[in-house]
């Protein structure tokens, strides 16, 4: 913009008499006393461009800091005598200038200011750096390995001989890149690394690049020098200094893919390898772009706060996402990993060679990689076909609270930039792509994307440059050629569909710059279908007040789909007004909406039609799809939330389950009244559940058998049965871990049900106690992991406040897996208030712990506050936010804990008659 231009030549004057911050901060090494920070704003001035980084970096691993310099070739592009670049926690020891010619502005170190709550630094030259110059800043500098998650940070790990070894890795993403070395900290500063490590000889190290060459010095340590990088953000740099081992192998275009594990763990490894060269060659075919860099290594660092990072040709992950143990871990896990992989790797074009131009519209990285985990997956490992459907289910539950926000927000400051990282950005996202390819057609929407990453490669874009790529027009021989054939003009005249053109910006648009997700009420009128579309909430609810005014200006560009018992075909509508009409002709008895969920958004039946689509359901249900029927069971349940349907009529609908075979809307199902059951647990009326699924349970074998569907529902239905005490289950469960523990723990249980025989077994006080023992000394994260969620099922209150202490402490259970922790003492009835109390007991130490806008945090406040649902709870929580107002002000999480707990409350209201006359009519 040409204002935001004008206002930087007069920020930036050679006199800098306009300064506008004082200087506050640490000391510089030379006097600042006549010099005030030059800079306002959060985000860096546009006037010097990075070029290339020359980084070298030791890290010392037993005094757990480390020192390092970098020299970054800039670009001038208006006159200043000074340069502002992101720094967070660095001691700076000197900053320099050199010109092209890498001779020194200043024979004086030059000052050096401080801004930390920017976290910034400005650099004065005395000399006036000249537009359109190239120039090298040279700074050095020293920390301390960053405590928690982020930066530059110590991991250890533990032998089985008990000796604690220690390494250094980073995460960076979004802004913490700036912890480890003094940079231009965001996503459309792209650069060249090369980077330089010294080590001692008993460790690796490991960067972006492949080593080219190793130098000896004379101090007895090494040093690794890396190739250059190709261009790239910040966030996306990264490198380990440990003592790892490795496996590896060649994709078919000989790319080198290694694994990197602890020692000990190496043998848990190869599964990922395996899946790490099959998804890279998937997607260098899917792309048509081949995967640009030399190598690609996956590690699993033992302390790692996310699942994974994207780090270009450096993916880091936290164990369980990496290591598959075939003994202890189980389908479920090995599908998570498979996922995982195929997630980071997707993000090695989408983020990596094409970046968002700023963290508002991180869901072009995020959405993109979340659904190339299902297309990938599906691709090449079909027996692990994951369903989208659950995915679209969680983005609907968050979207559905007026907390939501829409899928580009605006975000500044780290914290909002942090927040972005949630289901809006990955799950929504990932179902808006899968209704837009659905729309447009697989070879369109392919096509497209593949157009959007060669025209952006190495660059950075917005929405609207996807939009522009997936309807522009042209021939094959111009895209080969590499001609983009792009023309604005062309987007409202490209796709024919329903005998209109489409203008495809102004349809996204209602879909990623407004919040919410469109409620289509459906209604029969002869030869007619009367549709209706609204904004669906399930905290407010139609007879509400302030309904109007929350529903005030949504509207959205619904690609509709339907179909009917008179027709196989599945008909499209793209409604585009509130209200429209489709004829469906006098002999159709039945419509379903929305086939399979390709469309983002929730129907209702009104006037009776529920009762068509329960009818249908009980007397031939496999009219429908799986996907549809797990659809209907959903978009019930969803309803009755939101005050559309009466409980007992949802119920009805799981009427016909006990003729449901399909593993996906039978999990749908169960997991649905799951919630019902934790809603009203405390009140003792759980017998309905298990009668629900007697059928089901009963057919269940204590094995590994079957398809890895089968194997899932089997997992969840045996847990389930025996969390709710079926005599059966139990006893089963009990035998299993008698068994274990007679064997001296090496019997290998079923992995589909040890997480269930664990958690019978820590009902014991000498069970616990043994599994606990079992959970310091395991190599299997997985197994950890199983053991973990077995100890919070115990219902001994003083064993799960030991749980919380311990996650706390981060020795026994790691700081890593403390939100775990809290979130499953918070799911047992037991845990409910125990969760809250430690939450608010320790909330500073969390929010030091994690950050405070981090997924952890956010899952905390979350998990412990959505188990409430009466009144005096809602206010408890209130109370509490507001006396961390400065704070929680800064969180959407507390607006989405509210929101979750108003729903509650308003569900238990509204239904808790209805489902103890339900239940009491079904037990007769």
């Amino acid at each position: 913009m040409v204002w935001l231009k004008l206002c930087l030549l007069s920020l930036f004057a050679v006199s800098q008499q306009e300064s506008t911050l004082a200087h506050t901060g640490e000391p510089s090494p030379s006097s600042t006393d006549n010099l005030s920070f030059p800079w306002s704003r959060l985000r860096l001035p546009r006037y010097i461009i990075p070029r290339h980084y020359h980084l070298l970096l030791h890290p010392n691993l037993t005094s757990l800091s480390f020192t390092g310099s970098v020299q970054i070739q800039i670009d001038v592009q208006n006159n200043t005598n000074w340069v502002v670049v992101h720094s967070k926690g660095l001691q700076i020891s000197k900053a320099t200038i050199l010109d092209q010619n890498l001779a020194h502005l200043s024979d004086k170190v030059l000052p050096v200011l401080h801004h930390p709550s920017h976290e910034q630094i400005g650099i004065f030259s005395p000399r006036v750096l000249i537009s359109g110059q190239k120039y090298f800043l040279y700074i050095e500098f020293a920390a301390d390995f960053a405590e928690g998650f982020y930066g530059f940070y110590k991991s250890t790990y533990t032998t089985t001989a008990g000796e604690t070894r220690t390494l250094a890795s980073t995460h960076f993403e979004p802004t913490s890149a700036r912890m480890a070395f003094p940079c231009f900290d965001e996503p459309t500063f792209k650069a060249n690394f090369s980077v330089r490590i010294r080590r001692t000889p008993e460790y690796i190290s490991l960067s972006n690049m492949p080593v080219v060459k190793t130098v000896e010095l004379s101090d007895g340590l090494l040093e690794d020098h890396f190739a250059p990088s190709v261009q790239m953000s910040t966030y996306l740099v990264a490198f380990v200094v440990c003592d790892f081992k490795s496996v590896t192998a060649k994709t078919s275009s000989g790319v080198q893919v290694s694994i990197y594990a602890a020692p000990e763990k190496i043998s848990q490894a190869y599964y990922a390898l395996e899946v790490g060269v099959k998804m890279l060659d998937f997607y260098d075919e899917y792309f048509n772009i081949p995967y640009p860099l030399p190598k690609q290594d996956l590690i699993a660092i033992p302390d790692f706060q996310s699942g994974a990072m994207e780090n270009w040709g450096l993916t880091t992950y936290r164990e369980t996402s990496l290591l598959f143990d075939p003994v202890t871990s189980s389908v479920s896990h090995k599908l998570w990993v498979t996922m995982v992989i195929g997630h980071e790797l997707a993000h090695q074009w989408f983020g990596n060679l094409v970046t968002m131009e700023w963290w508002n519209d991180i869901w072009l990285n995020e959405g993109f990689a979340r659904y190339m985990e299902y297309i990938s997956v599906e691709a090449t490992y079909p027996e692990f076909k994951e369903y989208l459907l659950n995915t679209c289910f969680a983005a609907v539950g968050l979207d559905s609270l007026n907390s939501s926000r829409p899928i580009s927000s605006p975000a500044e400051n780290p914290t909002q930039i942090e927040e972005m990282f949630d289901t809006v950005s990955y799950d929504k996202g990932a179902c808006v792509l899968h209704m837009l390819r659905h729309f447009l057609t697989d070879n369109v929407f392919q096509t497209g994307i593949v157009r959007y990453l060669r025209k952006y490669s190495y660059r950075n874009a917005q929405n609207q440059d996807l939009w522009d790529s997936l309807t522009t027009t042209c021939s094959d021989e111009d895209f080969i050629a590499g001609n983009h054939c792009y023309s604005r003009g062309q987007a409202t005249k490209n796709y024919l569909f329903a005998g209109e053109h489409l203008n495809l910006t102004a349809m996204m648009n209602t879909w990623t710059l407004q919040k919410g997700v469109p409620l289509v009420t459906v209604t029969r009128k002869g030869s007619r279908l009367l549709l209706r579309q609204d904004r669906f909430l399930r905290t407010v609810m139609p007879s509400d007040p302030e309904w109007p005014a929350l529903q005030q200006g949504y509207l959205w560009h619904i690609p509709l789909t339907y179909k009917t018992d008179a027709s196989g075909a599945v008909h499209r509508h793209l409604m585009m007004s509130q209200t429209d009409s489709i004829h469906i002709g006098e002999e159709v008895s039945w419509v379903k909406v929305n086939t399979d969920m390709t469309g983002y958004y929730v129907v209702h039946y009104a006037d009776g039609g529920w009762d068509t689509i329960t009818k249908l359901l009980r007397e031939n249900h496999t009219a429908l799809s799986y996907k549809d029927r797990t659809h209907l069971i959903h978009n019930a349940i969803q309803l009755v939330s939101a005050g559309h349907l009466p409980l007992n009529q949802a119920l009805d609908l799981l009427g016909y389950f006990p003729r449901e075979t399909h593993t996906v809307p039978l999990l749908q199902g169960l997991n649905y009244l799951e919630a019902i059951y934790h809603m009203i647990e405390k009140r003792d009326e759980i017998a309905y559940i298990l009668q629900f699924f007697r059928a089901v349970i009963d057919e269940q074998t204590w094995s590994d058998s079957g398809s890895v569907s089968e194997r899932r529902l089997r997992s969840e239905v045996l847990s389930l049965a025996c969390h709710l005490d079926d005599p059966r289950c139990v006893e089963r469960a009990r035998q299993h871990f008698r068994d274990w523990l007679q064997s001296n723990k090496t019997l290998n249980l079923p992995t589909d049900v040890a997480t269930t025989v664990y958690s019978v077994g820590a009902r014991e006080d000498d069970g616990w106690a043994s599994l606990l023992d079992t959970y310091k000394t395991s190599l299997s994260e997985a197994q950890k992991d199983n053991i973990l969620f077995a100890l919070t099922c115990s219902r001994d209150t003083n064993k799960l406040q030991r749980l919380l202490e311990l996650g706390l402490e981060g020795d026994v259970i790691r700081s890593q897996d403390l939100s775990h922790v809290v979130m499953f003492v918070a799911r047992n009835p037991q845990g409910h208030h125990l969760a809250w109390d430690f939450v608010k007991k320790n909330w500073d130490h969390l929010v030091q712990k994690f950050q405070l806008g981090s997924p952890c945090i956010r899952n905390i406040l979350i998990s412990t506050t959505g188990q409430f649902s009466s009144p005096k709870e809602l206010t408890e929580v209130k109370l509490f936010f507001e006396s961390i107002k400065e704070q929680a002000s800064q969180l959407r999480a507390t607006q989405i804990a509210l929101d979750n707990l108003k729903k509650n409350v308003r569900w238990v209201q509204r239904n808790l008659g209805v489902l103890r006359s339900f239940l009491s009519d079904q037990m007769k």
